[in-house]
């Protein structure tokens, strides 16, 4: 009698585990959000929220729209007072309930992000659907002009934004990559400028492109300027967050060399003395010679000596570019402020009132040492002597 009560017990319990998901949804009435945008609305007071969803009937098909082909995506749009309730109101233009897991990217307009965009990332933050390793960008204009750029590889404007955006710091860097959980972080501390990629577009009609144009700056939550391409690698460096890419210099004889970087290790201390901060940054760098247009032979000692020296200066004026810029902004960028904060607690508790005023002041030593790997198959250059 035991035994079949057990029997009984076990199987009620597998049948409970085997009901299926209480709260699963179909597919078919899901609209996959893949990216999404916020700009000012022409109303005062209110914000245009744009939504990016797939359209599967039309993703195996999807073209330029020649030849009567659909687009892989659809931008529905609606305004309102919170991005909350403009989510909401998209209901009634669309008949799919908005579904955010896979966005990509969150784009935010240059006007919102004048005036603060932490306002509107608290949805982001708060909603449970929404993951917190999205992309954070900046439109040089607006975020709805952005995400209705048709990219040329990819269908979904979006995922070609979230792409670009990844591949900074590993390729040919232009801006230093955010994601959500990196912004509001660096917006919760007290000295640490939050950044973020700026996206613009070139070209017109159908050869619109969007393209990285620098590194948005943020203090008290507002836009307040932003870094070119040779701060923003700069500043990679410093934090030791760039990857890869290419470092073009001159050989001995005034000819084009550049370098893939392999292999980089950087990194800053600092000092504190007399109530004065010292940065120390130091910077190992390894690569490999792509191409060189000159007819000389860089493979001598020599050569190979005179360019690692002149990769070590194209490395520290462009950290030095980001130090400037920052100081002209008076935004600590660099999170030198949390550094002090942490190796020296003591010092700290009289300079933190006073650290925007400080960090004007601060001297940056850059120390930066590389080195040339490979040459290549080829080890004389194609250019006849």
């Amino acid at each position: 009698m035991a035994k079949r009560l057990f029997k009984t017990f076990v199987c009620c319990l597998l049948i409970i585990g085997l009901s299926g998901c209480w709260n699963s949804r179909e597919l078919d009435k899901l609209g996959i959000v893949m990216g999404a945008g916020i700009d000012k609305a022409d109303e005062p007071g209110k914000i245009r929220f744009i939504a990016q969803t797939v359209r599967p009937g039309a993703i195996q098909s999807a073209g330029k729209g020649a030849g009567g082909e659909e687009k892989a995506f659809w931008n529905v749009e609606e305004t309102g007072n919170t991005v909350f309730s403009a989510i909401r109101d998209t209901t009634g233009k669309s008949s799919r309930k908005l579904y955010f897991p896979h966005c990509q990217v969150l784009v935010f307009g240059s006007s919102i992000a004048e005036e603060g965009i932490l306002p509107y990332l608290d949805f982001f933050l708060r909603d449970h659907e929404n993951r917190l390793n999205v992309w954070i960008a900046i439109a040089e204009n607006k975020a709805g002009e952005v995400l209705d750029v048709e990219p040329k590889f990819e269908k979904i404007p979006a995922n070609n934004i979230a792409k670009v955006i990844e591949g900074q710091g590993h390729y040919s860097p232009r801006a230093v990559p955010v994601r959500l959980r990196d912004f509001k972080a660096r917006s919760l501390s007290k000295t640490t400028a939050p950044i973020a990629p700026i996206i613009g577009i070139s070209g017109k009609d159908d050869k619109k492109e969007t393209e990285i144009k620098g590194t948005a700056v943020f203090k008290d939550g507002r836009m307040i300027g932003k870094l070119d391409a040779k701060e923003s690698k700069g500043l990679l460096w410093a934090l030791g967050e760039l990857k890869g890419g290419i470092i073009e210099v001159k050989s001995e004889e005034g000819n084009y060399a550049a370098f893939e970087i392999i292999r980089v290790k950087s990194g800053f201390k600092t000092e504190v003395k007399d109530g004065k901060v010292k940065i120390n940054v130091s910077v190992l760098e390894e690569g490999n010679l792509g191409e060189q247009a000159g007819p000389e032979n860089l493979t001598k000692p020599a050569a190979v000596d005179f360019l690692e020296k002149q990769k070590a200066q194209a490395i520290k004026d462009e950290i030095m570019s980001a130090v400037k810029k920052a100081k002209e902004l008076n935004a600590d960028i660099f999170g030198f402020g949390d550094a002090v904060q942490r190796e020296h607690p003591k010092e700290w508790e009289n300079m933190e009132k006073d650290w925007y005023k400080i960090f004007t002041t601060i001297e940056v030593n850059v120390e930066v040492r590389t080195k040339v790997r490979l040459v290549g198959r080829i080890s004389r250059p194609s250019v006849p002597q």
